[in-house]
């Protein structure tokens, strides 16, 4: 039975919108989510140039989309790359090392959101000491010259 409208007393129709509206991102399949996870979903805002979270991990994988400016990305064992706006990137987290997730742009200012799965009683972001870095850097992609 339609939906009937009460000012005009006729039936609405429905939209149709719906089936055309989604546009897929990404597609992912992460290797693990922590038991017991909870999802987080934040905005990270940087200036421009600004080289962003020092290297660090996360506790379950996270999924990012950028909404302003560009992202240059670097995970543990994949070449950096530039993630801009309007495209989606994610990570596995766990063990593997965040290099980099700062603004690749010094005239406008970067902006992207990230949904988090954290496993509970951990921070969603632990940062790496020198130390462990230089313990792994053969895990570490060649960098540009």
């Amino acid at each position: 039975m339609p939906d009937i409208d009460p000012a005009t007393t006729g039936p609405t129709p429905r939209s149709t919108a719906w089936q055309t509206a989604l546009t897929m991102l990404q597609e992912a399949e992460p290797p693990f989510i922590p038991e017991g996870a909870h999802a987080m979903t934040v905005v990270i805002e940087y200036p421009p140039g600004d080289p962003g979270t020092p290297p660090h991990r996360h506790s379950g994988p996270a999924f990012g989309y950028v909404l302003e400016g560009e992202m240059l990305l670097e995970l543990e064992g994949e070449p950096e790359r530039v993630v801009r706006a309007g495209e989606a990137f994610w990570e596995q987290g766990g063990d593997v090392i965040h290099y980099q997730d700062g603004n690749n742009r010094g005239d406008i200012p970067l902006r992207f959101t990230v949904t988090m799965l954290c496993e509970p009683g951990k921070p969603m972001l632990t940062l790496v000491d020198d130390e462990e870095l230089a313990q792994r850097k053969d895990r570490r992609a060649p960098r540009p010259s």
